[in-house]
């Protein structure tokens, strides 16, 4: 399948996902589309099914009913060993980052390269310093994880995260715990991770500003359903009351919202067929 006719339909497709704990639905009928390319952020408050929604997307759940399907795979319908070959096409940033105490930071990002691939060590240090020198970090190879910032530490997370050259990347709360300007850096770090590689992503999050300056969509849960999707204008001007007191409590300013001009997924696609025509890399 080519990049092309790929582009013509969605890359995931969430279809009537429901998931109960017991007596209690934690996601009850989510039906969302996320093009190649796209930024979807999701946004709720505690409780509201956020993290659980990723855990199904990643397939470290199965729902109740209902299915995930990427590029028109079931996720649901795989055995681990499928599962494990479709997960290397996404890449994780995780809330606390989940770097190993124990391993530099160069070793923390190398760690999937060496648990998941054959490649040569030789291999391994020209991929690893890449992602690092390329998200600014490079210097911090040699350190431990309790030697950087958080805002550095953030920025080794992602390059973990694209080390294994993912074409999903899903962030789970990446600004949490963040002061204002480190959380807009991170901001500009996944639009830049967008526009460079193509990426298609997936961003939770329950800070606003953070969600009205990135996505092209956004999706709100409330009580584990979609109470409204669209593009940050649309979930600004929605007259659902739970949307409209979460979106009023944020004290975002619309003209925040209605004065952006972001790159369309169409022209981020287009950019990374141009980026692998000139690295000769096939299109698959």
């Amino acid at each position: 399948m080519t990049d092309e006719i790929a582009a013509e339909k969605p890359q995931i497709v969430i279809e009537n996902l429901v998931k109960r704990f017991g007596e209690r639905t934690v996601l009850d009928h989510i039906n969302m589309s996320i093009d190649r390319g796209e930024t979807v952020v999701v946004i709720g408050g505690s409780g509201a099914g956020k993290s659980t929604l990723v855990r199904h997307l990643i397939a470290l759940e199965r729902p109740t009913s209902g299915q995930i399907l990427v590029d028109g795979v079931n996720m649901a319908a795989l055995d681990d060993y499928e599962l494990s070959k479709i997960r290397r096409r996404f890449g994780m940033v995780f809330q606390k980052y989940a770097l190993f105490d124990s391993m530099s930071v160069f070793d923390n990002v190398a760690f999937p390269l060496r648990e998941q691939t054959k490649l040569a060590e030789r291999e391994i240090k020209e991929r690893v310093m890449g992602k690092l020198e390329d998200l600014g970090v490079g210097h911090a190879a040699p350190r431990m994880p309790s030697e950087i910032s958080g805002g550095m530490a953030k920025r080794v997370g992602i390059a973990r995260a694209l080390v294994m050259e993912p074409e999903i990347l899903i962030y789970d709360e990446p600004t949490s715990g963040l002061d204002p300007v480190t959380s807009r850096t991170v901001d500009e770090l996944i639009e830049e991770m967008r526009e460079r590689f193509g990426v298609t992503s997936v961003v939770i999050t329950h800070d606003m500003a953070s969600a009205f300056d990135i996505a092209d969509r956004v999706a709100m849960l409330v009580h584990g359903k979609i109470a409204v999707e669209g593009t940050p204008e649309t979930v600004m001007a929605s007259d659902h009351e739970a949307v409209r007191r979460f979106v009023h409590s944020s004290a975002i300013d619309p003209a925040r919202v209605s004065g952006r001009t972001r790159k369309s997924p169409h022209e981020i696609r287009e950019m990374r067929l141009a980026r692998l025509a000139a690295a000769g890399t096939p299109v698959i």
